[in-house]
């Protein structure tokens, strides 16, 4: 993200540094994350110590210091979750995406998470995909689950039967 484009945020805003949450959530809606560069920018432009930035930054679980996926894919552990195979589920996402809970694929396309509740206990076990929710998961749909979140290049690579 260049300068240029923090300093547009910041401006929508007015510079004031009561805005700094909604700034750096906008920063990690265009860059799936805070680079340590746009908050040392952002510091600069606002005066705002660079510490107090990285303890907002750090404070809320929806702001990340690491690179995310294109696609966050939550599963919820709930207990309603849980007790219906949710363990299963994410055994079955970390095989498929060759990532653990919390981390992100080397593509960044994705990011697996586990969340305590998604509210729809009903139809658990439940995985969000970007906020679209697929319920009553079995570890046999998770695969084609995520093939529709799979990037252009994997698709078409395995369209050629070159994946």
């Amino acid at each position: 993200m260049t300068h240029s484009e923090i300093e547009v945020i910041i401006e929508q805003y007015g510079s004031r540094e009561s805005a700094i949450l909604s700034i750096l959530q906008d920063i990690q809606a265009k860059e799936k994350y805070l680079p340590r560069e746009a908050l040392e920018h952002l510091g600069e432009k606002l005066g705002i110590p660079i510490n107090k930035i990285y303890r907002i930054a750090t404070f809320y679980r929806a702001l990340s210091l690491m690179p995310r996926g294109r696609h966050e894919v939550c599963v919820c552990v709930g207990t309603a979750c849980h007790v219906r195979g949710a363990q299963r589920i994410i055994d079955q996402m970390k095989l498929e995406l060759g990532i653990r809970p919390g981390e992100t694929t080397k593509d960044r396309n994705f990011t697996l998470e586990t969340v305590n509740c998604l509210g729809v206990c009903a139809a658990g076990p439940v995985v969000a995909i970007d906020g679209q929710y697929f319920g009553k998961m079995i570890s046999g749909k998770v695969d084609g689950t995520l093939k529709k979140y799979r990037s252009d290049k994997k698709k078409k690579e395995g369209a050629n039967g070159k994946a």
